[in-house]
């Protein structure tokens, strides 16, 4: 079953997310990539994250492609134009990758090359209506291809950077745009979750689009604190911290935090599935997923 008709359906969703090597060894990429078959239903490859070059998005996700896992290519609209991601999504689309999201992308002071020019010619809600009319086969010239794309499209969703409201606001943009699935940030505070999915259903937002949780699993103290006090937007309950700080096998109790995460999304109303993102501790996908009782099958 394809992400598409998955979302069609009312099966529990599971994508997953690699981040490419920095070099052109696609190796990486296949041998990562053995830890999710057959057991999500699509894998995000991230876009040069945290503004530091990787193998580029489209090679990384045909090559996802030849070892039988679906991709959700991500593009940023930090470093393109609107006619260099309109040729890249042409040429996403001519090899066979059907699936992308969409993206602002992290400044480029996040990273190793801060005096990199930053493009963003269009924001993440202008991607969206792009990808939406290219999909009704025109150019933003207005220009009629003889083909069209047919994308799924995807978007991302903070529920935790205030003003909530606001947030919203941009949510609900980006289903007007034509979005068909929505990526949260990952959840280390179930509660003020729960509350922002309350305003979600409230609204009716869940019936218009598939919200899938952001789940990471994580192997140390230092990595919930860098996320804490670096990433804008992102919250993290201290309780997260002092479990992994008085761990005896941090890893294990990473894993069982993951894993409760997951229970606690499954029963929170217009949750449609969880986006699992192990930053670089793929192998460990297999055991989160069967410990919390999952399958793609379901």
């Amino acid at each position: 079953m394809t992400l598409r008709q998955k979302i069609e359906s009312n099966g529990f969703i599971v994508c997953g997310e690699i981040t490419p090597p920095q070099s052109c060894d696609g190796d990486v990429l296949r041998a990562r990539a053995k830890y999710f078959k057959g057991y999500v239903d699509a894998v995000n490859i991230t876009d040069n994250q945290t503004a530091i070059v990787r193998l580029s998005s489209i090679a990384s996700a045909r090559i996802l492609l030849d070892e039988g896992i679906e991709p959700i290519m991500q593009m940023t609209c930090r470093d393109r134009n609107r006619l260099a991601m309109q040729s890249d999504l042409l040429g996403a689309a001519a090899l066979g990758i059907h699936n992308v999201l969409c993206l602002t992308g992290d400044y480029q002071t996040f990273g190793d090359q801060p005096e990199a020019r930053g493009v963003f010619d269009l924001d993440s809600i202008q991607l969206i209506t792009t990808v939406a009319t290219m999909n009704n086969g025109h150019l933003l010239s207005g220009f009629e291809m003889k083909k069209a794309p047919g994308f799924l499209i995807g978007a991302a969703a903070n529920p935790f950077a205030e003003p909530l409201e606001m947030r919203l606001i941009r949510l609900h943009k980006k289903i007007v745009a034509g979005a068909h699935f929505i990526q949260t940030q990952p959840v280390f505070d179930p509660e003020k979750f729960a509350r922002w999915m309350e305003r979600v259903v409230d609204l009716g937002l869940h019936e218009k689009v598939a919200i899938l949780a952001g789940v990471m699993p994580v192997r140390s103290a230092k990595t919930l604190l860098w996320m804490k006090e670096r990433v804008p937007g992102m919250r993290v309950r201290d309780e997260y911290i002092d479990r992994m700080n008085h761990a005896r096998d941090p890893e294990a109790e990473g894993v069982a935090m993951a894993v409760e995460t997951i229970q606690a999304l499954r029963a929170t109303r217009g949750v449609r599935g969880i986006h699992l993102m192990p930053l670089n501790w793929e192998s460990i996908t297999p055991t989160i997923l069967n410990d919390a009782g999952i399958s793609v099958a379901q």
